[in-house]
């Protein structure tokens, strides 16, 4: 008999398009076995009006898809795996990433190039690690709060709430809508989220059959890359939602780690970058962590904690 595998998701259009892309990567690795998803309602998807920052730590993507796994109503959980909080509940774990797509964050106007945008432009985001990077990079610009799924913020630009917005570029290219991407940021200005442009599979510790599919199923090089960048952010406790965030790069043996810290109230950006071979990638992490907190990255941080009481 074949077995079944419940394969579970958000239900928005994008949740099923990754998973259905690791769905097909599934099939070709056992085509032997029956896979299905489950569509899994979220509390982020719920309270989709709710500024991010609220939610800080909570895993408002992924909580109720853990709560299935737990269960054992579902074998394993796809996420956009910056989304996924580096404390994962005990019992369960990441066993793999795919292969990283396009890290970078993207700029969409219907007026001009982000440095081009006329003085006191509004831009849209619900990131204030974007929000952060863009008042650094422009500090004329207004920021305004942008909640829910792609298609709801690109029909609030096109109606003029916004006059431009900024998102993943993964997000749009998983859609097949890259055609409205009006630049892509540069990331030594704008350092995207830890683990942006790559998917997560979580499932249960103590399964040993889907421990092996994954071991199939993962990307070894972006595993390097988000490992370091987890580290990172774990080690300068980013559940905060302090816009703190890392970005791993491999060249060669080489695997490079560029971090970013910022504050909330000011347009101080602190950033560092650090290089080991890739199996030292948690070590490069923590290591990098302790530089930026010799840089006074704890004070920036601590503004955040600060606007969340």
């Amino acid at each position: 008999m074949r077995r079944r595998i419940a394969i579970g998701t958000r239900g928005s259009r994008l949740a099923i398009i990754q998973t259905e892309s690791v769905l097909d990567n599934l099939e070709q690795i056992a085509p032997d076995t029956e896979f299905g998803l489950v569509e899994i309602t979220t509390r982020g998807d719920q309270e989709d009006n709710t500024p991010l920052e609220r939610f800080a730590g909570e895993g408002v993507f992924v909580k109720e898809l853990e709560k299935a796994l737990e269960d054992g109503k579902i074998d394993m959980a796809v996420h956009s795996l910056k989304d996924l909080p580096t404390e994962i509940p005990q019992g369960l774990m990441l066993g793999a990433v795919v292969e990283r797509l396009d890290f970078r964050d993207a700029f969409i106007s219907h007026r001009a190039n982000l440095a081009e945008l006329p003085l006191g432009s509004i831009v849209g985001t619900g990131s204030r690690r974007r929000a952060a990077q863009v008042l650094a990079y422009r500090p004329d610009l207004k920021i305004q709060d942008l909640r829910g799924n792609i298609e709801t913020r690109l029909r609030k630009l096109s109606e003029g709430h916004y006059d431009g917005i900024i998102m993943a570029a993964a997000a749009l290219i998983r859609l097949g809508w890259e055609e409205k991407i009006t630049e892509y940021l540069p990331p030594e200005h704008f350092t995207p989220e830890v683990g942006q442009g790559t998917l997560g599979i979580e499932i249960r510790t103590d399964d040993q059959d889907m421990r092996s599919l994954m071991s199939y199923l993962n990307h070894q090089p972006t595993w390097h890359c988000i490992t370091a960048e987890r580290a990172f952010l774990k080690a300068l406790g980013g559940g905060c939602r302090a816009p703190i965030t890392a970005l791993g790069s491999i060249a060669g043996t080489i695997l490079k780690l560029d971090g970013m810290v910022a504050g909330v109230y000011s347009t101080k950006i602190l950033r560092c970058s650090i290089e080991d071979t890739p199996t030292e990638a948690e070590k490069l992490g923590d290591i990098l962590a302790q530089k930026m907190i010799n840089m006074g990255a704890l004070s920036l941080i601590d503004e955040a904690r600060c606007q969340q009481l």
